[in-house]
């Protein structure tokens, strides 16, 4: 195995498979039972979710609806997914922790660093919910933070796409995909990998992404094993 700890990142519009909105069980089941066989073979793997099959902060606010309380209702619409996909990974065997960056006891840990990392070294799953628990932040930077707090490897961000084009593949048919690209050329070039802050803050700690196609099956333990999926940006 390449990896020791991956930080997975998950969008809330992958775990809607063929739907409109809200969640497809049969996509999350997919996930889990991926998520399992790399867990399986040794390798201790976190998830962070988003939210955005469910509520999208960005489109409240444009809707008229105050930054700060849309982006909450982001967040705890992350938490539904998160339990969702903690769901499926319990029933088919895998022992998984739910922290939250918002207390809510009842259905999760709150988010403790040496708590997280104490669970991912006994060999199981930690879900990342809530985001950072502050407005202004998206998924995407909760990804990033928590994967070098936990001291990750690298961060997966399973999308719908296969890598990093040069232009939307599913708007411009002659986009091109890249198989390497450094930090520098995606900032010069404009590609759209993820958010500023986030990316910003992979690459001040040399912390690498790799964006693949999450929904064909195998492509994570692909990755695991180091073999050349999706883009890699170094």
């Amino acid at each position: 195995m390449k990896y020791d700890r991956i930080l997975l990142k998950l969008s809330g519009e992958s775990l809607m498979g063929e739907r409109q909105y809200g969640i497809d069980n049969n996509r999350v089941l997919q996930y889990a039972h991926d998520i399992k066989s790399v867990v399986d073979a040794g390798i201790q793997v976190a998830i962070v979710v988003g939210g955005g099959n469910i509520f999208r902060g960005l489109s409240a606010e444009k809707s008229g609806m105050e930054r700060a309380q849309a982006d909450y209702m982001g967040m705890l619409a992350t938490v539904i997914n998160c339990m969702a996909l903690q769901s499926a990974l319990e029933g088919i065997g895998v022992d998984t922790r739910l922290q939250s960056a918002i207390k809510m006891e009842q259905i999760c840990e709150p988010y403790i660093r040496r708590r997280a990392m104490a669970h991912l070294e006994s060999g199981k799953v930690v879900i990342f919910g809530a985001g950072t628990g502050n407005p202004y932040f998206t998924t995407d930077t909760a990804a990033s933070l928590r994967a070098i707090e936990i001291k990750a490897d690298v961060v997966l961000k399973g999308t719908r796409v296969d890598g990093i084009y040069t232009a939307d593949p599913e708007k411009d048919p002659s986009a091109t995909r890249y198989d390497e690209v450094t930090f520098q050329e995606v900032y010069a070039k404009g590609l759209n990998v993820m958010d500023m802050t986030a990316f910003t803050l992979c690459q001040e700690n040399n912390l690498p992404i790799i964006v693949f196609d999450m929904n064909r099956e195998g492509n994570f333990m692909k990755i695991a094993q180091g073999e050349p999926v999706g883009t890699i940006v170094k």
